[in-house]
């Protein structure tokens, strides 16, 4: 089996898109599913065993204080884990998340993309382990650890 590192490219079903050069998507989410609500979700292959996803934050994701609201923050890590590992790596397959644990280390700012750098530490047949940082005009904000599982049948749509 694969370590999981080799430079995999860009993840089956991917388009390049039109409005930024270099980064990928895999279109807009469904209308009114939670995913939704982060908006467009980029991402791109950026080595072996590393990924980017980029999210473009609005006021929609601001909290009371006028900062993106650490609800959207987590939501936009959680699916990086899924982006970004792809281009990291990660095998085709369905996953859930078993675990995400996110420190808070800047205050991220609306109008400014954020950038997850996903790096693939591990996977085994069922498993896969994920860290990485989310960088906003190149300071560090967030940084994270996830694992994923690998699950056998997927959920039919509600």
């Amino acid at each position: 089996m694969s370590d999981g590192l080799e430079d995999v490219g860009v993840p089956t079903g991917a388009q390049p898109d039109a409005e930024n050069p270099g980064w990928y998507s895999w279109g807009d989410f469904r209308k009114h599913s939670f995913a939704a609500a982060t908006g467009r979700l980029l991402f791109k292959p950026d080595g072996p065993g590393r990924g980017i996803a980029r999210m473009f934050p609005n006021e929609s994701h601001m909290n009371m204080g006028g900062s993106i609201h650490g609800g959207a923050v987590m939501s936009f890590i959680d699916m990086a884990l899924f982006a970004g590992g792809r281009c990291a790596g990660i095998t085709p397959g369905h996953f859930v998340t078993l675990d995400l644990t996110t420190h808070f280390l800047a205050r991220g700012k609306v109008g400014i993309p954020l950038d997850a750098h996903v790096e693939l530490v591990k996977q085994t047949r069922s498993l896969v382990f994920l860290q990485g940082v989310v960088k906003q005009d190149g300071e560090s904000c967030y940084s994270f650890t996830g694992t994923l599982k690998r699950i056998k049948e997927r959920n039919g749509p509600a």
